[in-house]
């Protein structure tokens, strides 16, 4: 089973994180954004999206971070972090459905802009952060874990950008639930942290 990835990408590292965390063996393949490489031939062939990461399970080809972790929830059986009935599959849902959205949108864009000088209005996306980082810590402050009694998928997809939005300017010191979930997140066995950069702080 091989990982697409790049380090400095929360997407890959919300895939790194879960093989890490249910110890599914795994092979990296970095892939070179800097030259591009994600919209060469060769990986467009495994994503026309042009996105990583992108996992290979022999003839499975499998991508979007989202899409991979339920990918991998379902392949090793793990209905401790996607259960299989309704309303608990429908909650992981929900927040899936935030990290693709608001969280991608927000912390994730602030720091696209910070690192790799995206173009995208820093007040715009800032503020559209804190929007769902407010409802998120509400959340967290009525439950130890977003979705469930326990970690689940949810909880991955949203913790790399969540981590890192100081690196996007966002202040996270304000949101004292979220502080707390981060050092739960971060205390599961086998957790490994998302790259750090010269911008990196929380505090």
């Amino acid at each position: 089973m091989q990982l697409h990835y790049h380090p400095l990408s929360g997407h890959s590292h919300r895939v790194l994180l879960f093989l890490s965390l249910i110890s599914a063996d795994h092979e990296l393949v970095l892939v070179d954004i800097k030259s591009a490489e994600h919209k060469s031939d060769a990986f467009l062939a495994l994503n026309p999206f042009g996105q990583i990461p992108v996992l290979v399970d022999n003839q499975n080809v499998v991508a979007d971070s989202n899409a991979i972790l339920v990918y991998l929830a379902k392949k090793f059986g793990r209905t401790d972090w996607l259960p299989e009935d309704a309303l608990g599959a429908a909650r992981i849902q929900r927040w899936l459905s935030v990290a693709a959205g608001q969280i991608a949108f927000g912390p994730a864009a602030a720091r696209l802009i910070t690192l790799f000088n995206a173009p995208f209005r820093p007040e715009e996306v800032i503020g559209r952060a804190h929007a769902i980082l407010k409802l998120i810590d509400f959340e967290l402050a009525l439950h130890n874990w977003i979705a469930a009694d326990r970690p689940t998928i949810a909880d991955v997809a949203l913790y790399s950008y969540v981590a890192r939005a100081p690196e996007g300017n966002i202040d996270l010191t304000v949101y004292g639930a979220i502080q707390a979930w981060l050092q739960r997140m971060e205390a599961l066995p086998n957790f490994i942290p998302f790259v750090e950069t010269p911008l990196t702080t929380r505090a």
